[in-house]
């Protein structure tokens, strides 16, 4: 019985297009000096045929055609985790099972609980794995989230403030098993930290409200109450010396360095000096992602993971420490050992030249859809999505291999690949 487990592979898929972010700031007319603590440069936006379905098929689409027949046949779950959607009852699971074409014999659902949904799903298969039930499966895990901000749902632009620059659209597919070549798990090595709090909800299907202030303090709480019960767990574990490199839930960069710095100060009574040699050695290197597609919500820690094996040095074993945070709020410390085959394997997904490959919009065209015409909302019956809607969006020469949204027709959603 093999005692190892955690993720064989994994993928992010950065939508079609991109916004400049300070462009965005600067056309608001934002504070910059505020703007600099977000760490931000670019954030997907999701076009109107793109929807949590298509960012999670095209998330996942390259992982599961490196497999065998084999190998495919194994994969046992699907876990998809959002806040993102579509349908009060059937799970984005079932979706992408069929678009994937994956065996009948496998276990569908989704997990809600706003941006720690992506660990809760791993662990999940972790453990499935672990117990041995049936030797040798797959699970697929899957988050993925989109914001979409239209004009027409809020009383002003300003009210979103700082939230718009930084909310992104984005998935991360994660294969997971008993052979975890891109990071093997510390079984048993976690921490849990969680309470009731209203920080952040979504009222309803296409309406988000919060409290900025009051999400960072829960933030800051889970952070120091995640890692402590990790040490209480995990003996000897140490902030600063445990782990050579470090990932945190990223709703921006600038909460990731608060973050950061609040745990050295009061586990280490660091200087300042000490806190930025140590965030630039050891965090900096997780927002290499996350800068460029902006908060994806569950899928953020797992962003700053790739992001991590993308731009780190890995040439040897390393301990990563990962912190993710949920709304609401549940929050998680955990930790595994990546190596240098774990890098290898990262950069052979391209992340960094498919996010290069994006559209980047204008600030004309990206108000054009902020006018929520062309938004496909929650609970629409039939529609005809404009795939021209940006035409220099589209591929000119597609490889059949991007899904995209073609139609609703009573309420049932048509995909077709481009």
């Amino acid at each position: 019985m093999s005692g190892l487990a955690g993720i064989q592979a994994i993928n992010v898929f950065g939508g079609m297009a991109c916004l400049d972010v300070r462009e965005l700031c600067i056309h608001r007319g934002l504070d910059t000096s505020r703007f600099e603590n977000l760490l931000m440069q670019e954030k997907t936006v999701a076009l109107p045929y793109e929807d949590p379905v298509t960012f999670a098929v095209n998330a996942a689409k390259p992982i599961v055609d490196q497999l065998s027949e084999q190998e495919r046949s194994r994969i046992e779950m699907v876990i998809t985790c959002t806040e993102s959607g579509l349908d009060f009852g059937k799970s984005l699971s079932t979706h992408v099972h069929k678009l994937l074409d994956l065996q009948p014999n496998c276990r569908l659902f989704e997990i809600k609980q706003a941006c720690y949904s992506g660990a809760a799903g791993l662990q999940m298969a972790v453990n499935f794995i672990l117990s041995q039930t049936s030797p040798g499966a797959l699970a697929l895990v899957i988050t993925t989230d989109i914001s979409r901000f239209a004009l027409a749902d809020a009383n002003a632009v300003q009210e979103w403030a700082y939230s718009e620059p930084s909310s992104g659209a984005g998935a991360v597919a994660m294969l997971v098993s008993d052979m975890p070549e891109i990071l093997q798990l510390d079984v048993g090595a976690y921490g849990n930290y969680a309470f009731e709090v209203m920080d952040t909800c979504r009222p309803g299907p296409d309406t988000e409200a919060g409290d900025a202030d009051l999400s960072l303090m829960a933030y800051l709480d889970c952070c120091a109450g995640a890692f402590k019960d990790y040490s209480d767990r995990v003996q000897g574990a140490d902030f600063k010396s445990t782990f050579s490199q470090l990932c945190f839930h990223t709703p921006f960069g600038g909460m990731v360095k608060g973050a950061h710095r609040q745990l050295m100060r009061k586990l280490h009574k660091a200087k300042p000096e000490e806190i930025q040699e140590d965030f630039e050695q050891r965090l900096s290197p997780s927002l290499t992602f996350g800068q460029r597609v902006g908060n994806t919500a569950g899928g953020s820690v797992f962003v700053a993971l790739a992001g991590t094996l993308d731009a780190g040095e890995v040439n040897e074993p390393i301990r990563i420490g990962l912190f993710s945070y949920g709304s609401g709020c549940c929050s998680e410390f955990l930790s595994g050992v990546a190596t240098s085959k774990s890098q290898s394997l990262l950069k052979e997904m391209r992340i960094a030249e498919k996010l290069d490959r994006r559209y980047r919009l204008s600030i004309e065209e990206y108000e054009m859809l902020l006018s929520g015409k062309s938004v496909v909302r929650f609970g629409t019956k039939d529609a005809e999505l404009d795939h021209q809607i940006i035409p220099s969006a589209w591929p000119v020469s597609g490889n059949g291999d991007l899904l995209v949204l073609d139609n609703l027709v009573n309420y049932q959603r048509n995909y077709k690949w481009i």
